[in-house]
């Protein structure tokens, strides 16, 4: 699936007999809770806690990996947008390390448009690939186990 009125890149797959779809949106990152409020619907997710939000995060150190449940938005406009549009801050998140910005936060913006220097970019290949284990491992086991497997 493409585009339309999900507004999103969508695929669905199969792990271990159980339903999983994967999108990814095609709007500005800003309004990503415009992708999301239509997939949640189309997909029927009535607890939003099976809605995964994979993203990057300014307050973790590049490469560090985090699964979390609900909670605040650390002033990341991608999910607040998500909970704008789904009026909840209720669905789990699997957070990305981009380190902070040099010069503090006034520096995010330019930080997160940056291509990441090599260094960066391996460790981070090595962080997405785990993140995609982390989204199994709830789909598979539940929050609380990915929790305890991934934020050691």
């Amino acid at each position: 699936m493409r585009g339309g009125r999900f507004q999103s890149l969508v695929a669905e797959a199969t792990v271990e007999g159980r339903r999983l779809a994967l999108a990814v949106p095609i709007t500005y990152m800003n309004d990503s809770g415009l992708a999301a409020a239509p997939l949640v619907r189309r997909f029927g997710i009535d607890d939003l806690s099976r809605l995964v939000v994979v993203h990057d995060e300014l307050d973790l150190p590049v490469g560090k990996l985090q699964v979390k449940a609900g909670g605040g938005l650390a002033g990341h406009n991608g999910l607040r947008s998500i909970r704008a549009h789904l009026h909840s801050d209720g669905f789990t998140r699997v957070r990305i390390g981009i380190g902070k910005p040099p010069g503090g936060k006034e520096g995010g913006v330019d930080h997160v448009l940056r291509a990441p220097g090599k260094r960066e970019r391996s460790e981070l290949e090595v962080t997405i690939e785990l993140a995609a284990d982390a989204v199994v491992a709830i789909l598979l086991d539940g929050v609380v186990a990915a929790q305890n497997r991934f934020n050691g």
